[in-house]
């Protein structure tokens, strides 16, 4: 496949991801906002915090280094030996529920039953999840190496929307259900996901349109596990770049979901606490996973397929590094931009959203510190994602087992600041342990990017410079947008309120338009890439 054709399926993959997750985002929290009315902030707490983290930690250790190792190099492999290796994530998945459902059942707190009824049906329910979600792995695997992206985008939004109306459903006929209610919905969400995978597959193989693609598996028997005479039942290489990826995913889960993984084991804000949490925690991460994890999940594919792994900058295709380079500069300066937005903006207006989305029980206490402190993460989130994106593309089996080690002190280190800080400055210090841990790793993938590129022509990191014109607008409104907060946020009146909005919405109108003078380059990117997908279905 031509370097073109891939980057213009990634960026159209990477588009569609961002329109579903904008719809996962809304739909969740309108979801949140209406269940917040219904149920007690302590049974959110469990659901979103204790159950979600045992469903997570479930589908990432069985699956993330599998979906990393096969995702790697050209799509034209023995994909027989490829599917073989992704069954494997199986057996894993099964062992990892058991073991951590009886960690959930018997090692930590059980909430209170008159509180929280029916925990035990709840975890057994969510680890049950998580097994039928990884029985569509291979299925999910072989689409995504071929990018195809309605698919994705179509199963997923099936899979949400159902969980939802039937969560709405249950949640206002049957109130008293407690945790039967969130279970019975996340059952259905991942047997929707399973079930839409399946059948496309079985209506796309053997039809014209997968000949005419010359689809490397040809019928729905291929899918299944196969044993090979004279051959080896998996790619060897492929299983060991698994188990080196493995043992990375394994910290990376640590670092990702750290401080849930202190709530939960370490009991250091209660049930009620972290249900408040985990809302604000949603509200600050929107931008982040509907923009920046399309983003990077996309075009880890593209850095993949485009550069062969473990080879220098000289063995490369020059033409190939050439548009490696670019489009990478061109990606850190997006993110950028988004992210020094999400931090100049947020801080001004994390108190107004708040109260506007949950009521005084969210916009007083600690709850704007603490979306104000995640805007600044956001930052932290928006440059980590596309440099580790590029990292692990191109990192071979040594470097990513010398990775490990790095990843092993920092989940230790950050797991200690995360207690410490907590303690310190209560759900607060979460946010800022998170901050300490993406500026290692983004410290950690600037250095391997640089080292890179020293021997070519390319500097991709220029990405990460804002134009000083844009800086200084950022700047000043960042100054503006505070002290309209002061005068005018969030206990003076809805006319108050509305000055306060149209004042942010002139300094971001400014900000637009000098990003648009600046970054012409940057602009015909997001045009040319990104929208045009869009504007090609329209036509």
């Amino acid at each position: 496949m031509a370097s073109q054709d891939v980057l213009s399926q990634t960026t159209r993959l990477a588009s569609s991801s961002a329109l579903l997750q904008v719809l996962f985002r809304v739909v969740t929290f309108g979801l949140n906002a209406f269940t917040l009315r219904y149920l007690s902030r302590e049974l959110i707490g469990v659901v979103n915090v204790r159950l979600t983290l045992l469903y997570s930690t479930v589908v990432f250790l069985a699956r993330e280094a599998f979906r990393r190792a096969c995702l790697s190099g050209s799509t034209k492999r023995n994909w027989t030996k490829t599917i073989n290796l992704l069954w494997l994530i199986v057996p894993l998945g099964v062992f990892w529920s058991v073991f951590l459902g009886l960690v959930w059942l018997h090692l930590l707190e059980v909430p209170d039953p008159s509180v929280i009824p029916h925990y035990q049906a709840g975890v057994v329910a969510f680890g049950l999840s998580a097994i039928i979600e990884l029985l569509g792995e291979p299925f999910w695997v072989l689409a995504q190496a071929h990018l195809f992206v309605r698919l994705k985008v179509i199963a997923e939004s099936l899979s949400v929307v159902s969980k939802c109306v039937l969560t709405v459903i249950l949640v206002v006929l049957y109130p008293q259900w407690g945790l039967y209610i969130f279970s019975l919905a996340q059952l259905l969400y991942v047997s929707v996901l399973v079930m839409c995978y399946v059948i496309y597959f079985v209506m796309f193989l053997g039809s014209p349109e997968a000949t005419k693609k010359s689809f490397p598996v040809a019928r729905m028997k291929a899918l299944l596990p196969n044993l090979m005479e004279d051959e080896t039942f998996v790619n060897w290489k492929e299983a060991r770049l698994t188990w080196s990826f493995f043992k990375q995913s394994f910290l990376k889960q640590i670092l990702t979901e750290g401080e849930r993984y202190v709530m939960t084991f370490l009991n250091v804000l209660n049930f009620g606490d972290q249900g408040v949490y985990d809302i604000v925690n949603n509200l600050g991460s929107l931008v982040a996973r509907f923009i920046f994890l399309p983003i990077e999940e996309s075009f880890y594919v593209f850095f993949a397929k485009l550069l062969e792994r473990g080879k220098n900058v000289k063995d490369q295709k020059q033409d190939d590094v050439a548009m490696a380079a670019n489009v990478l500069e061109l990606l850190l300066k997006l993110v950028l931009l988004i992210g020094l937005t999400i931090t100049v903006f947020g801080y001004a207006y994390s108190r107004l959203a708040l109260d506007i989305y949950g009521g005084s029980m969210l916009s007083s206490g600690t709850g704007p510190d603490l979306l104000r402190c995640y805007s600044l993460y956001v930052l932290f989130l928006a440059i980590n994602g596309v440099t580790e994106c590029f990292t692990f593309a191109l990192m071979c089996k040594e470097e990513v087992d010398r990775y490990n080690f790095v990843m092993l002190a920092l989940s230790f280190t950050f797991l200690c600041i995360s207690y410490f800080l907590t303690h310190w400055h209560g759900s607060i210090g979460f946010i800022l342990a998170n901050c300490f841990n993406m500026g290692i790793r983004i410290a950690h993938s600037i250095h391997y990017i640089y080292d890179y590129f020293k021997e070519s022509a390319y500097r991709p990191l220029t990405g990460l410079l804002p134009s000083p014109f844009l800086a200084l607008v950022y700047i000043i409104s960042g100054v503006i947008t505070g002290f309209s907060e002061v005068f005018c946020c969030c206990d003076k009146g809805w006319m108050a309120r509305l000055i306060h909005i149209s004042m942010g919405a002139l300094c971001f109108a400014a900000t637009i338009v000098t990003m648009f003078c600046t970054e012409a380059k940057l602009i015909h990117f997001v045009r040319s890439q990104f929208l045009s997908q869009y504007m090609k279905k329209g036509t």
